[in-house]
């Protein structure tokens, strides 16, 4: 089965911050779309609300909009969450099928060390594997159209690819939708990326996003700026 045909599990977070070694998982969804990029009925979708058990700073809650007062209120415990998210994503793997993300390196890689810091098992001792395959909008955007200017985030891509950008972006369970329907864009404009493989596209994606980090980490020491762009993808570990 090629992986355009696959089922997808889109998968996005929202947090309590952009470190992804220190910062806390908030929400999560997670969306189950059959027949992949032509879709076979309705998206299945499951969301959580987690109590991080920290405080939410004001500025990650003016982008999700969950204050500490309501996760504290409506959340479910942290560890519950983060074990039931886990035990979906690994099970989808362990069938062969892609875990689709936008910037997957930072969800995937905070999840996991959400696991190892509750001592819940981390994503690869569950598995017996490091996670894959994985398909990143944001990776092979830049790799196939490396020299397109402007900001490469899913809001501003979403109309380069069909794609109306969703009023209610920001929310995950939004943000995981348009993420796959970009990924079926992507797709149905760059058919040598379509027939890969999915172990193939992933490992693709893997030397693809090491050179942009390279190129872009040089790039920004040319400017005078003392920049570490971590090469490792889709999991930082």
């Amino acid at each position: 089965m090629s992986w355009t045909d696959a089922p997808w599990l889109g998968f996005d977070t929202e947090t309590t911050g952009v470190d992804v070694g220190e910062d806390r998982l908030v929400t999560a969804a997670l969306v189950l779309r059959l027949g992949g990029s032509r879709p076979d009925g309705d998206d299945q979708v499951a969301t959580w609300l987690a109590d991080p058990g920290v405080e939410i700073p004001a500025q990650a809650t003016a982008v999700h909009g969950i204050s500490t007062e309501h996760a504290r209120e409506h959340g479910r415990p942290i560890e519950e969450v983060l074990d039931e998210v886990a035990a979906t994503l690994v099970e989808h793997w362990r069938r062969g099928y892609p875990v689709v993300a936008f910037n997957a390196s930072y969800d995937i890689t905070l999840v996991d060390c959400e696991l190892r810091r509750h001592g819940l098992g981390s994503l690869s001792e569950r598995l017996g594997s490091d996670p894959a395959p994985v398909i990143d909008p944001l990776v092979l955007d830049r790799a196939l159209d490396r020299f397109r200017k402007g900001k490469r985030t899913l809001t501003t891509m979403a109309p380069l690819y069909g794609i109306e950008a969703r009023a209610d972006a920001h929310t995950a369970q939004a943000d995981v939708a348009m993420t796959l329907d970009v990924l079926a864009g992507i797709a149905a404009r760059y058919p040598e990326v379509a027939g890969m493989g999915a172990a193939d596209l992933h490992s693709y994606q893997v030397e693809r996003h090491r050179e942009w980090a390279e190129d872009f980490q040089s790039y920004l020491r040319r400017q005078g700026r003392d920049a570490v762009i971590d090469p490792r993808w889709p999991w930082i570990g």
